[in-house]
């Protein structure tokens, strides 16, 4: 899953690109409002970390332009701020965040707030996915396939994640990179492919081949069996 983190706090923000990072995240920054919105109009992000203390702006503005469809009016919102009156709170959630965290805060209750606003949209809002008798804990990073747990890059994990919340359909290498890496990977690069490579090695069980290679389209996750 792709995130972006909205912040001007810059020990803020590289403690929370290593921590994210380290949980399996591709993250982008914008340390600006006028930043944040324009990698928003050209990103597909799955969720913001959105301060509300912006130069060049103000985090409710950039709410709201989100919310009106600007740069994806589906990407989920948490906002992380130190703005802890009550009244501020309701009119973050009013204006359309998913979640409002207070400054400071834990890490690890923060990286459980976004796997929560991760998985709203798949599988009913559990952190368990399943496709066939391949298992995915998202809580606990954790993959299985017929019980056999799996050793996987967080890489090898998140492209996985992507495509067991989509089984059975195609998708692209761009998908792919615009979900599971963040934008410094280069878009000619040929680290998709491997990585597909040696996830659907780590897949294989009797000589099967559970992620399929769609020519000129893309790849496609089969129903496990």
């Amino acid at each position: 899953m792709r995130l972006l983190v909205v912040e001007d706090e810059e020990d803020l923000v590289d403690a929370l690109r290593v921590g994210l990072v380290r949980a399996g995240y591709a993250v982008d920054v914008a340390y600006d409002a006028p930043t944040a919105d324009e990698k928003l109009k050209v990103n597909a992000y799955d969720l913001v970390l959105l301060d509300l203390n912006l130069p060049g702006g103000d985090g409710f503005e950039l709410c709201r332009a989100v919310r009106r469809g600007e740069g994806g009016g589906q990407v989920r919102i948490l906002m992380v701020t130190a703005r802890d009156r009550l009244d501020d709170r309701v009119k973050g959630l009013d204006e359309g965040a998913d979640d409002y965290l207070v400054k400071p805060f834990a890490f690890p209750e923060l990286l459980a707030r976004v796997r929560a606003l991760l998985r709203r949209d798949t599988a009913g809002g559990t952190a368990v996915l399943e496709v066939g008798d391949l298992r995915l804990d998202t809580a606990r990073v954790e993959a299985y396939r017929g019980g056999r747990p799996l050793s996987l890059t967080p890489k090898e994990f998140g492209v996985l994640h992507y495509l067991m919340t989509r089984p059975g359909h195609v998708v692209s290498t761009e998908e792919l990179l615009e979900h599971v890496w963040d934008e410094h990977t280069d878009p000619f690069t040929n680290t998709v492919r491997v990585t597909v490579g040696t996830l659907r090695r780590k897949l294989a069980g009797e000589g099967d081949s559970l992620i399929e290679t769609v020519i000129s389209r893309g790849y496609r996750l089969r129903g496990a069996t």
